[in-house]
């Protein structure tokens, strides 16, 4: 049996994950069919949103794959070596506080991504905080204060951003974290699409920060590797190594998360000393 008969389709329940394979009807309905994974995959089950979780959208199929064990880093980068293939993008999912098994998960389309815009974010957040902090003096935004600076300039690639994620993914692997798969064009797309809600507390929908990541895909080479159920984990190829640069990339990540500052060093200056030139970054939500 030659290589294209081996991946001919995907195994198992995987179609279900695609719009047009939910009804499971086999090998025809597979995701618009061509899709194939020659990966052995460990044992597990499609994820379905708990009915009784709030909702942002009626799906009528999975969220995602869940393997029933812990998995070893290497499988995720040979999973994602296939997504082109596959339409699969993996993730390492953290089950320390986040039962994902549970399904309580709040998908949202993935088609609503693209009516964000990131720059439009950073503005509106930026707008909300020099809005509360009007009557104070605070010094944590410095040197751009109530200004917002816009997003930072693309970064220079240190490494191809596909084999650093792939090192990333091995040193996440190390935590034992269980494999996730979800069916997106775009690893960026993966938070949206799972009903990811670890930034519910800073920001009531996932798909801004979704277009968000998009974003930082195209001028950081940046890739989601890893998710918790607060924390979101990504290999960045392109970081900012200047200090005028991190500083900028900083009011960033400040707006997208603003606890790693407020609760990090406690200034966009301090901040971006812990994120120039570093490869991977990482985000926490309260």
């Amino acid at each position: 049996m030659d290589d294209v008969e081996i991946r001919r389709h995907l195994p198992g329940n995987l179609p279900q994950l695609f719009a047009d394979g939910a009804d499971g009807a086999g090998p025809e309905a597979d995701g618009a069919a061509g899709r194939t994974l020659s990966v052995p995959l460990p044992e597990g089950d499609v994820v379905w949103p708990d009915p009784g979780y709030p909702q942002r959208q009626l799906l009528m199929r999975p969220a995602f794959w869940l393997s029933d064990e812990p998995v070893h880093g290497e499988l995720w980068g040979r999973l994602r070596a296939e997504h082109a293939r596959s339409g699969l993008w993996p993730l390492l999912l953290d089950e320390t506080d986040q039962p994902w098994a549970s399904g309580q998960i709040a998908p949202e389309p993935v088609e609503e991504i693209g009516n964000y815009s990131p720059d439009a974010f950073l503005y509106e957040v930026w707008a909300d905080w020099a809005e509360q902090a009007a009557g104070d003096d605070h010094d944590d935004l410095a040197p751009f204060g109530r200004h917002c600076p816009g997003p930072a300039p693309a970064g220079t690639p240190l490494d191809d951003p596909d084999a650093l994620a792939d090192r990333y993914a091995r040193a996440l692997g190390a935590r034992g974290p269980s494999l996730g798969l979800v069916a997106v064009e775009r690893g960026a797309d993966a938070i949206a699409a799972v009903g990811w809600q670890g930034a519910l507390n800073h920001n009531e929908w996932t798909a801004p920060l979704a277009a968000v990541l998009r974003s930082w895909e195209d001028r950081f080479g940046a890739r989601l590797v890893g998710l918790g159920f607060n924390t979101l984990e990504l290999s960045v190829a392109a970081p900012p190594v200047t200090t005028r640069h991190a500083v900028h990339v900083a009011a960033e990540h400040w707006a997208f998360c603003p606890d790693i500052l407020f609760q990090g060093p406690g200034t966009l200056a301090g901040y971006a000393e812990d994120i120039r030139g570093k490869t991977h970054w990482s985000f926490w939500w309260d």
